[in-house]
C-alpha cells in the first residue's frame, strides 16, 4: 500500500480491476451463476445493513444546522452531476455506446463517497465536521434518491426499465436491510467499533463479488465483444471532463456564494465524489437483465481519477495553507 501511495493508487480500485478482470477470464454459468447471484444478493444487503447500522441519525440531524453547505453540496451531487450526465446524451453513438452512456449517466446520479471525502478535506485544512456531515447525509438520503432518479431520468432515455419488480428489489436488497441496520444499531454499534476489520472484510468483499459477477455476466453475454478500445479511451476522456467541470463549479459556487475556505474546501471534495461502494450495489439491483459490468464500468473508472486527481488537489490546499499560516506569523 505504501508503494502503491507514491503513484497516488488506490489498492482497493486495482483489486476491483483485477476481480474484473477474474470474472472476464473465469466466467461462471448454470448452477454456478445461480449460486453466484444468491450469493450477491445476500452481499448486498448485508453491506446496506452496515450502512445502516454505521450510520448516525444524530449526528446526520445535527449537521443540518449548516443547511447553506449541504444544500451546495446535495446540489453539486444530485443536480449538477445528473444535468452534465444528460448533456452528455450529445456523445452516443459517435463516442460512447449506449451502454456506456448508460454508465456515464448512472454515475452522475449516485450519493458521493465518505471516506475520501472526509480524508481529503482532512488534509486540505478544510473544515472536517462539515465534511462528516456532507458526505454521510448525501450516502444516507442517495439510498433514496438514486433509484429514485435513476427511475425518472433513465425511462425518459430507455436506458434503464424499472418496473414494480425491481422498485420491490429496492426495498428488499437496499432500504429494508438499512433500515433493519438503523433499527439495531444501539445494540451492535459497540460491537463494530471495536471489531472494524471483519465489517471492513464484509464492506470490501461484498464489492468484490458484485464486480466478478457483473463481469461474469457480462462476458457470457458477450458484452465485450461490442466495446472497442477507443470506446474504453473515450470513457476515460468523458470521465475526465465531467471531473474537471465539477471541480471548477463547486470552487467558482463556493466563492461567489461567500463560503469561507475551509467550507469551500468542503463543497470542492465532497461535491466533486461519486461513491463506488454505493454505486456498484445499487446497479445490479437497478438494472435487471442489463449488461451490469459495462454500466458500472465508468463508475469504477471515475472513481480512480478522482482519487488521484484530489489527492494531489489535497495537497496543493494544505501546502497554501501551510503558507498563509506562514506568512501570518511573519
Amino acid at each position: 500500500m505504501k508503494f502503491l501511495s507514491r503513484f497516488h493508487l488506490d489498492g482497493f480500485v486495482l483489486g476491483i480491476v483485477a476481480v474484473a478482470i477474474l470474472g472476464s477470464v473465469f466466467p461462471v454459468s448454470g448452477t454456478g451463476q445461480t449460486v453466484l447471484d444468491w450469493a450477491t444478493r445476500i452481499a448486498i444487503g448485508i453491506l446496506f445493513l452496515l450502512y445502516g447500522a454505521r450510520l448516525s441519525p444524530q449526528e446526520a440531524l445535527k449537521g443540518l444546522k449548516h443547511w447553506r453547505l449541504h444544500s451546495v453540496v446535495f446540489a453539486a451531487t444530485f443536480v449538477l452531476f445528473p444535468l452534465i450526465g444528460l448533456a452528455l446524451r450529445i456523445l452516443v453513438p459517435g463516442v460512447l455506446s449506449e451502454d456506456l452512456y448508460t454508465g456515464i449517466l448512472y454515475l452522475c446520479l449516485v450519493p458521493s463517497t465518505v471516506q475520501s471525502s472526509i480524508a481529503f478535506t482532512s488534509i486540505a485544512k478544510g473544515n472536517v465536521a462539515g465534511a462528516i456531515v456532507s458526505a454521510s447525509f448525501s450516502n444516507l438520503i442517495g439510498v433514496f434518491v438514486t433509484p429514485a432518479l435513476v427511475i425518472l431520468l433513465m425511462n425518459t432515455t430507455g436506458d434503464a426499465h424499472v418496473d414494480f419488480s425491481s422498485i420491490l428489489d429496492i426495498v428488499l436488497q437496499l432500504l429494508l436491510p438499512f433500515f433493519v441496520g438503523q433499527l439495531i444499531r444501539p445494540l451492535v454499534i459497540d460491537w463494530l467499533q471495536k471489531h472494524s476489520e471483519p465489517t471492513r472484510i464484509v464492506d470490501r468483499g461484498s464489492i468484490f463479488l458484485v464486480v466478478f459477477s457483473a463481469f461474469s455476466a457480462s462476458m457470457n453475454e458477450g458484452i465485450w465483444h461490442t466495446v472497442t478500445v477507443w470506446q474504453v479511451i473515450g470513457v476515460v476522456l468523458v470521465c475526465c471532463v465531467v471531473l474537471a467541470v465539477v471541480l471548477a463549479v463547486t470552487a467558482l459556487a463556493g466563492l461567489k456564494l461567500g463560503f469561507s475556505v475551509p467550507d469551500r474546501i468542503v463543497i470542492v471534495f465532497c461535491g466533486s465524489k461519486k461513491s463506488l461502494a454505493t454505486g456498484l450495489p445499487m446497479a445490479p439491483v437497478l438494472f435487471v437483465g442489463q449488461p451490469v459490468g459495462l454500466i458500472v464500468l465508468p463508475l469504477m473508472i471515475f472513481h480512480q481519477i478522482q482519487l488521484i486527481v484530489c489527492a494531489a488537489l489535497a495537497q496543493q490546499y494544505s501546502k497554501r495553507s501551510r503558507e498563509e499560516s506562514a506568512s501570518t506569523v511573519a
